[in-house]
């Protein structure tokens, strides 16, 4: 049976992005829960868990949705092989059906890892700049309910790569300066963008 396991964080805006992509790659049932990745109790991930059989196969969007650390991540593709289930990631192209796969799967962890501690580094050297020059941190206020679920959702895929345009078309954004007024609402640097934010509602 092909299982699909979707964990977005707290302040995502919601499971749809993940669930379309999961059915598309024939998943039969899906798990999901909203919590965040360094949480070490996820109910929803231990009931898929339990619900694995020899021949199985789990599938997920990204390789972090299961796990943040290069450790935890290679103990489960162990616990996966002990079980005689495999594993996919949509994202990174993942498919532990191959030697290859497998391989990919401990490279593509350690690149997450990695890719975390970068973010984090940047984030707080971008806080420190801006407190050097004397600016006050902290998001606009104002800000619709529904536009700060896009503005969530349009940061998480603008750092997976995708283009300003492909995020207009997936959240339906009328503009590009929505979309970099989104970004800078959640902190994310655009170089060169200096427009003041105007929000669709």
């Amino acid at each position: 049976m092909i299982f699909g396991y979707i964990r977005v964080s707290k302040d995502e805006q919601n499971y749809d992005l993940q669930t379309d992509a999961l059915k598309k790659a024939g998943c039969e049932e899906i798990f999901k829960e909203k919590i965040s990745g360094a949480s070490k109790h996820r109910p929803e991930f231990e009931k898929l868990i339990n619900h694995l059989r020899k021949d199985d196969v789990v599938v997920v969007w990204r390789i972090d949705r299961l796990g943040r650390t290069t450790l935890e991540l290679i103990k489960l593709m162990v616990e996966f092989r002990e079980k005689g289930v495999e594993f996919k990631s949509l994202t990174e192209g993942i498919d532990t059906t191959t030697s290859m796969g497998r391989v990919w799967f401990m490279l593509s962890a350690v690149f997450a890892e990695n890719e975390r501690e970068i973010i984090r580094e940047r984030s707080r050297a971008g806080i420190e700049a801006a407190r050097a020059r004397g600016k006050v941190g902290g998001r606009p206020k104002g800000l619709p309910k529904e536009a700060i679920a896009k503005a969530s959702t349009a940061a998480i895929l603008y750092k997976e790569g995708r283009s300003i345009s492909q995020i207009r078309e997936s959240l339906k954004i009328g503009s590009n300066s929505t979309v970099y007024s989104y970004l800078r609402y959640e902190g994310v640097e655009i170089n060169g963008w200096q427009q003041s934010p105007q929000f669709d509602r």
